[in-house]
């Protein structure tokens, strides 16, 4: 397991959820941190909290190539380099493709994917330079489609496969690949997402166990660092989500969807 004491770590959605806990570990283990978002009142307030020399925040939209060039100039400028880059940052909409709002499927892809394509592309260079990791952060949707989440499991099947296939672009060069995979976790955006869709909340409630369960965001931070410390392939979160993986070609039969079905409206 390698030490990310003195590297450098780029995080995109940084300010709260996920990305927040992770930063908030690796602080602690010794890690210099770049961390940018949109969201800039939590973003600083991370950063107070944190403190000390070894953070610095960005305003930045994923879906724009310079914005993330110029975070990735300034963590250059800022630390020497970049050693781990975690794309973190990602949206959610829910609903049946009849029902989906076409420019919020439109919106997903930006941000899901397009950002992950300007995160990695932005600050690739350097993370080629100092031969160290990536990790997309895909989701256990990847694996398992679900009804009414038609976009979110197209933007973050795209990503995975995205991931699969940059790996096999820079490991020649020292440089390790993963995606990582989660079940629902307790962060703002499904907590929000509960609040404002009713619906959304029954049918998690709907599905079959696990999948009707939430998992801590201190448990998901945990397992991300874990991965990144020993620049995992995949990192799942909570472990089942692993088996979700090798399963993924039954979930796509009948036998494998008859669970699910059986909770559509």
């Amino acid at each position: 397991m390698a030490s990310v004491a003195g590297q450098t770590i780029f995080i995109t959605g940084g300010a709260r959820g996920v990305g927040a806990e992770v930063a908030r570990r690796l602080h602690a283990r010794g890690a210099n941190l770049v961390l940018t978002d949109l969201d800039e009142a939590p973003l600083a307030e991370l950063r107070d909290i944190l403190g000390g020399d070894r953070v610095h925040t960005v305003i930045a939209d994923v879906r724009e190539l310079a914005a993330m060039e110029s975070a990735a100039a300034t963590a250059v400028d800022r630390f020497g380099g970049i050693d781990v880059v975690m794309a973190n940052a990602g949206i959610a909409s829910y609903g049946s493709v009849l029902a989906v709002d076409p420019e919020a499927f439109r919106t997903l892809m930006d941000v899901n994917v397009l950002g992950v394509f300007h995160t990695a592309r932005a600050t690739l260079p350097s993370v080629l330079d100092r031969r160290g990791y990536v990790l997309i952060v895909s989701s256990l949707a990847a694996y398992a489609a679900a009804p009414g989440l038609a976009p979110y499991n197209a933007t973050k099947a795209a990503i995975e496969h995205f991931a699969n296939a940059l790996r096999l672009e820079v490991s020649h060069r020292g440089v390790d690949v993963g995606s990582a995979h989660m079940s629902w976790i307790d962060t703002p955006l499904v907590r929000d997402s509960r609040a404002d869709l009713p619906t959304f909340g029954e049918m998690i409630s709907k599905l079959p166990f696990p999948l009707n369960r939430t998992t801590s965001v201190e448990a998901c931070g945990e397992a991300f660092v874990a991965g990144i410390e020993k620049r995992k392939r995949q990192v799942n979160c909570p472990a089942w989500v692993g088996v979700a993986r090798w399963l993924k070609p039954v979930l796509s039969t009948r036998l494998g969807e008859w669970p699910v079905l059986k909770f559509v409206p």
